[in-house]
């Protein structure tokens, strides 16, 4: 089961960063269609925020077809988004924890590692250029 975070000082609106946490666990098999979402008090609870902002990002997952509602029940994923590389996922994971390990040894902060990595992809991988 999902368990959700937020980062406080984002700048993503909580409910959009409850839909990236489920799109991105639907994305590395994480979860899968029939998984059922955390309740939306139990979430709301949990990270100590509205439960309309729980229902407006489980609406919005409902939007774009990859969730379902079933009254009285709670709300299940109905759509993936994991793509045919999945498979490899698993090794490439264990490559990066590897990393991120040595990277954290090597004195890098949380912050410095998502700078270096967002970075990279960006140069490495042309992203965010048309």
């Amino acid at each position: 089961m999902i368990e959700f975070v937020l980062d406080g000082r984002s700048r993503v609106a909580t409910y959009m960063q409850l839909v990236l946490q489920v799109k991105q666990a639907l994305r590395v098999g994480l979860a899968e269609p029939g998984d059922q979402l955390p309740k939306v008090r139990e979430v709301a609870r949990a990270l100590a925020i509205n439960p309309n902002t729980v229902l407006k990002a489980y609406r919005e997952l409902e939007l774009e077809g990859l969730a379902e509602g079933r009254p009285g029940v709670g709300t299940f994923l109905v759509g993936t988004l994991a793509g045919p590389a999945l498979a490899n996922q698993a090794e490439l994971r264990e490559d990066l924890v590897a990393w991120l390990g040595r990277a954290e040894a090597a004195g890098l902060t949380h912050e410095d590692i998502a700078a270096l990595i967002d970075t990279t992809m960006r140069a490495t991988l042309n992203w965010g250029k048309t």
